[in-house]
């Protein structure tokens, strides 16, 4: 990011989608060593899951009790692992991109070998703003749940108001309350990299971050979620149920093919919430102490912080 820090608030979304793709340029072999051992299997294993579950659901359908006891306990010890692995990797892709960006834009020296070194402090912190962030999806789920609950009834009591009402809290909760929770995430986690704050401090300075730029942060989300919906969409139609209607070679082709567009897509989705994090941070005027930040990021490889170097953003009138 070439762009003065008082100039970044005036990126648009068209801006901050071509300074986030212009970024591995700078350090090629970094980012193509972390696409390949940490967003590749995480983008590979998000798609191809269905391709295990999808026999094991067809065998407890086919199977008797004793059989389908037997298929369920697979399906659960899968279902466990593979969200095991989503989980681990999401954080460390996260931790990755970030730190990696933010060492470029202090000119920091970047390579593989750092960022990696870097990954065990930067998981923790992105660790526990996680557990936060769960603790408010849980409630916004158990308000879907009811409000899911509320359309069922509807339905069944024929009733026309309840019908629109519980459509309407439906929709409401998905587009507005779950893509704003997804941006309030995604910010709170570059915070935690960057800042000497994580968990629900992370959260709530993600909040005060987000003001002004909710639009853009929604955009931003609501497209990134929208694209992966279309892969998963698509590859499930295609690779997992088209088997009467493709041919090996075809889903195959097919599946690569999607896997490298998801890859791309939650390469550039990482970069983009750096970037926006930036863009944030010059929107409210807070200005980027660049030696506080390189000493800071310094203290994940275990360099010496000097107790001057406070990475703490103070409110600056440029």
């Amino acid at each position: 990011m070439d762009l003065a820090n008082e100039e970044l608030q005036f990126l648009s979304i068209t801006d901050i989608l071509k300074e986030s793709t212009s970024i591995p340029k700078q350090s090629p072999k970094a980012f193509y060593l972390i696409t390949l051992t940490l967003i590749f299997p995480l983008s590979f294993v998000i798609l191809a899951h269905s391709l295990f579950t999808h026999p094991l659901y067809t065998q407890i359908q086919a199977s008797d009790a004793r059989q389908a006891h037997h298929q369920w306990t697979l399906l659960f010890t899968f279902q466990f692992c593979y969200l095991i692995f989503i989980f681990v990797f999401s954080l460390l892709s996260t931790a990755a991109v970030v730190f990696t960006v933010a060492s470029l834009y202090t000119s920091k020296p970047v390579s593989y070998a750092s960022t990696m070194a870097a990954i065990p402090r930067v998981f923790k912190r992105l660790f526990i703003t996680f557990i936060w962030v769960s603790l408010l999806m849980i409630t916004y789920y158990a308000v879907f749940s009811a409000a899911v609950v509320l359309l069922i009834i509807a339905v069944d009591e024929q009733n026309p108001l309840l019908f629109f009402f519980a459509l309407f809290a439906i929709f409401l909760l998905f587009v507005v309350v779950h893509v704003y929770i997804t941006a309030l995430w995604h910010l709170a986690s570059v915070v935690s990299v960057l800042e000497p704050v994580y968990g629900f401090a992370a959260m709530k300075k993600s909040y005060e971050l987000l003001k002004g730029k909710t639009k853009i942060a929604s955009v931003l989300v609501f497209v990134y979620l929208a694209i992966c919906g279309v892969v998963s969409g698509v590859f499930g139609a295609v690779v997992v149920h088209g088997g009467e209607m493709y041919g090996v070679f075809s889903r195959i082709v097919v599946g690569g093919f999607l896997v490298g567009v998801l890859v791309i897509v939650n390469l550039i989705g990482l970069l983009v919430q750096s970037v926006f994090y930036y863009v944030c941070k010059s929107y409210h005027h807070q200005g980027i102490d660049k030696s506080a930040l390189y000493d800071h990021l310094g203290g994940y490889l275990g360099e010496y912080v000097p107790l001057k170097s406070s990475i703490q953003m103070e409110n600056l009138d440029f």
